[in-house]
């Protein structure tokens, strides 16, 4: 997987690109929730669930209908977010849904079920070029996580943080305009 830092990048791009009244701070909070939530599949680990199970660790908690399900749920809540529903749920959408094609952009473990109920096949994208996160905090601080953050740094934070700033100076300037 890609480590929690690099899935929050993605909605907070979206938010520095989009941010105002209907995309606030508390739509991006839930939104950042949103793109490390997938993740809450490794509680199988405790109970059994085998990595390449359909419940199992990238396993139907990273598909897109996951996310559809998740971001509809969250839309109910648009008028305590002070939003409007179709950017809520987009914007919840796209932060989840994110997780899964991030995770499918690294070098190791099972691929992603993103296409789950239709298929249990893990996918991998072509281009792989992310690390593989430890699984647990205390990981970073070894050579391999390092070599991690290196990576996502390279791949995912600094582009990040391109396309934010870009997206920012132009909302900045249609706002003023």
């Amino acid at each position: 997987m890609a480590s929690v830092f690099s899935h929050i990048a993605v909605p907070a791009v979206l938010y520095a690109c989009f941010k105002s009244e209907t995309v606030n701070l508390k739509l991006f909070l839930l939104a950042a929730v949103c793109a490390v939530f997938p993740d809450i599949d490794i509680i199988g680990f405790k109970f059994g669930i085998p990595y390449g199970s359909q419940w199992g660790h990238r396993g139907f908690t990273h598909s897109l209908v996951f996310a559809l399900c998740l971001a509809s749920l969250l839309t109910y809540f648009h008028k305590k977010l002070r939003s409007k529903p179709w950017p809520v749920f987009w914007f919840c959408f796209g932060s989840c849904a994110s997780h899964a094609f991030l995770d499918a952009m690294t070098n190791g473990g099972l691929g992603v079920a993103l296409i789950w109920p239709f298929s249990l096949e893990r996918i991998f994208l072509p281009f792989r070029p992310i690390q593989v996160s430890p699984i647990g905090v205390g990981h970073f601080v070894t050579e391999r996580g390092l070599r991690v953050i290196a990576s996502e740094l390279i791949w995912v934070l600094i582009p990040a943080l391109v396309i934010g700033t870009i997206g920012a100076v132009i909302r900045d300037k249609h706002v003023k305009q």
